[in-house]
């Protein structure tokens, strides 16, 4: 086993939790997986891939806030996510950061 240092910036996790169609809401029926595609592809393209890793999550347990992100090392949970909230989230999470 090794153990290093984390080599993101932040990390960015992205709930794609899906239940069955009959079940309780979850993150993935209300578009979770293609916010998570977006997210990921716009940190790309700004260049910040090696240093803000958008990833996908399991379930985080607020099912009925969904969808959720979480921010680390920011502590910041943003929950009922919808494609027209990714400007701002992006924009508080590349503030300060900068790509190298």
């Amino acid at each position: 086993m090794e153990k290093n240092a984390v080599p993101y910036k932040k990390t960015v996790f992205v709930c794609v939790n899906e239940r069955p169609p009959d079940g309780p809401p979850c993150c993935c029926g209300r578009g979770s997986v293609g916010l998570h595609a977006e997210l990921k592809a716009r940190v790309k393209a700004l260049g910040l891939g090696r240093v803000i890793r958008v990833s996908k999550s399991g379930c985080l347990n607020q099912c009925a806030q969904g969808p959720n992100i979480m921010v680390f090392p920011d502590n910041v949970w943003y929950s009922g996510v919808t494609e027209g909230d990714l400007d701002t989230i992006l924009g508080d999470i590349v503030g300060g950061v900068t790509a190298g």
